[in-house]
């Protein structure tokens, strides 16, 4: 299953050439994120209070073309490989037909004191 997810760059998003600054990225990533696994019926408050969170343990990225002030862009996110403690995701940005940037983000399930769980069932499904 994939997932979509749409934002505007603002002027906070850019330096002073009007171009996105590059760890603005990994944010925009992560909202999609939020929103996929929101989209799975997840309840990461609900999660935390039982002692587990989400934490991302590896980022490959590439960055093809600038995004700007004022566009419109789409974070594509989908799952590549699930295990009973990892997630690995593929995560695009795109501005319409253009692809702006490229990223696998490896994410594992910890408890309180930083020992990795299992993941919930609805990755795992």
């Amino acid at each position: 299953m994939s997932h979509q997810f749409t934002l505007r760059v603002y002027y906070e998003d850019t330096d002073l050439a009007g171009i996105v600054y590059y760890a603005n990225y990994l944010k925009f990533i992560e909202r999609a994120r939020s929103e996929y696994v929101r989209a799975l019926g997840i309840d990461q408050v609900d999660m935390k209070t039982q002692g587990l969170v989400f934490a991302v343990s590896r980022v490959e990225a590439d960055y093809i073309q600038p995004a700007k002030y004022d566009d419109e862009l789409r974070v594509a996110t989908e799952i590549t490989n699930a295990t009973a403690a990892r997630l690995t995701l593929a995560q695009q940005v795109w501005r319409g037909e253009v692809l702006l940037f490229d990223a696998c983000v490896t994410i594992v399930c910890l408890d309180e004191t930083g020992r990795p769980q299992r993941l919930p069932a609805a990755f795992r499904a």
